[in-house]
């Protein structure tokens, strides 16, 4: 029998920010073009799959017909409340469950297809979440991903550091802006595939969390 530690649906708990958040994001998503990138991150995906930190469900609408079904897991109450709304109006079948994505509620091998959309910077343990993400993917399964991390310059890194270590992740439910998802996800044992570096917004002043990167992987065939 499968043995995994597990954590409880809610440890993630930021009512303020999930209020704040589930006002405004559909609004800042139009505003900062992120639903052309929602489309390019999910384009050509087929089969099961599972989205980890689905937040209020802004990446439903853009899911291909060719899924089978969606399993999203939330972890936060009132954002994975909005999820559930979302699903109700989403064009492919979406089951919103609680759940963390250091220890997911699914078996293992079970999915076509896994997705990470602004979820790697603020997770609690990224490694472990990505053993998980792996852990469920079945062998030749993709990990598809749209995150910010970690800036080029030396300048807006320094920014970064200082951003991460006072009030940002208070103030954006545990974020943090100096993460580098690619090495990250590499050093999880993932094949990248290939990656696509941008800026959010695309005009106009930058700010920690404006490096982006969007991107596929691979788990290998084998282990």
């Amino acid at each position: 029998m499968e043995q995994r530690a597990k954590i409880a649906p809610d440890a993630v708990h930021h009512p303020l920010f999930a209020r704040f958040y589930g006002r405004f994001s559909e609004g800042a998503d139009r505003r900062a073009g992120l639903a052309a990138h929602r489309r390019e991150l999910l384009a050509g995906l087929s089969g099961r799959v599972i989205e980890i930190g689905a937040g209020n469900g802004l990446n439903f609408p853009h899911y291909p017909g060719t899924v089978s079904e969606v399993v999203a897991i939330e972890p936060e109450r009132g954002l994975r409340g909005l999820a559930v709304r979302a699903a109700l109006r989403a064009d492919v079948p979406v089951d919103v469950a609680p759940g963390a994505a250091e220890a997911l509620p699914v078996k293992s091998e079970a999915f076509d297809a896994a997705v990470v959309s602004l979820v790697l910077c603020s997770v609690r343990d990224v490694p472990r979440s990505l053993g998980e993400i792996r852990r469920v993917l079945r062998p030749g399964g993709e990990l598809r991903f749209f995150e910010h991390g970690r800036a080029e310059g030396r300048l807006l890194t320094a920014v970064q550091r200082v951003a991460d270590r006072t009030l940002w992740p208070l103030l954006f439910g545990g974020c943090h802006t100096s993460r580098d998802p690619v090495a990250a996800i590499g050093a999880a044992g993932f094949e990248v595939t290939g990656i696509r570096r941008l800026r959010l917004p695309e005009n106009g002043p930058r700010h920690p969390a404006s490096p982006c990167v969007l991107g596929t992987a691979r788990r290998p065939d084998l282990g």
